[in-house]
């Protein structure tokens, strides 16, 4: 009593080696049940070891292992198996006129292709970029934008 979600571990060791963020498979499986959607954080006593896990929404119809967005400011660092890195925290979502869907079973981006189309590295300076965007439809728009958001990647 008094637990707001439910553990979820790591299945395999996994070794951080660089500042990228990793997908960690886990112990944890959906569909949920009983039509619960769930948000994915992290413990606290994982983000006090330095390992941050990046939060999520874990949909109700989702299919397939569910897995942890990880990151480290200081590598190497090393997650053993069995290592309770998150928890899933369930709510029953009232999005008003949801419609259901047919999901892939291919985890992250399963339901479409996916929206990312430029990421890039920025070190100590603030450039500007210039960025052609295309539809399906063909038609364009140009624009410049700032490529800092004080952060170490920007993506669009």
């Amino acid at each position: 009593s008094g637990t707001a979600g439910v553990d979820v571990s790591t299945v395999q060791e996994v070794t951080l080696l660089d500042s990228q963020v990793q997908c960690v498979p886990t112990n944890a499986k959906g569909p949920l049940g009983k039509g619960l959607s769930a948000l994915l954080l992290g413990q606290l006593s994982t983000s006090q070891q330095g390992v941050f896990v990046l939060p999520g929404v874990i949909d109700a119809d989702y299919q397939v292992i569910i897995h942890i967005t990880v990151w480290t400011p200081n590598p190497p660092v090393q997650i053993p198996e069995g290592e309770k890195i998150g928890q899933l925290v369930p709510f029953q979502s009232l999005v008003p006129k949801a419609t259901n869907r047919l999901r892939g079973t291919g985890g992250f981006g399963s339901t479409g292709s996916p929206q990312i189309y430029l990421a890039m590295d920025i070190k100590n300076s603030k450039p500007q970029c210039k960025v052609l965007l295309t539809w399906k439809d063909e038609s364009t728009c140009k624009l410049t934008m700032l490529v800092d958001t004080e952060a170490d990647v920007t993506i669009i």
